[in-house]
């Protein structure tokens, strides 16, 4: 009797584990994006250019990040959007992203 309960409960124990897992590497990614959006934004707003940004953003974001740089007058936005796979091989796939926002300092140039 207590194998025919654990061959009922065991596949839900591995579907819960598994979502677990799922959960924590999308939560690390978004986490990943925000700190890359930040990088870049205070990169931007101390007038690095636009390829010293996005190069700053991809080495604190996830791996396939997309890095969009857009300065606006006194602020500058930096947008990271990275499309993950959180459980590998599964079909299963989620996008993430994070924006920062920084003001120019005044002697920064123009990006």
């Amino acid at each position: 009797m207590v194998t025919a309960e654990t061959a009922v409960v065991l596949p839900v124990l591995l579907l819960v584990l598994a979502g677990a897992v799922a959960a924590v590497t999308v939560v690390g990614a978004q986490l990943r994006c925000v700190d890359a959006a930040r990088e870049g934004a205070r990169a931007a707003a101390r007038g690095e250019p636009v390829g010293v940004v996005t190069a700053l953003a991809d080495q604190a974001a996830p791996d396939g990040t997309v890095v969009t740089v857009v300065p606006d007058g006194e602020q500058v936005r930096v947008t990271v959007s990275a499309r993950i796979a959180p459980l590998g091989p599964v079909p299963l796939r989620f996008t993430v992203s994070a924006e920062a926002v920084a003001l120019r300092e005044p002697d920064g140039g123009a990006g």
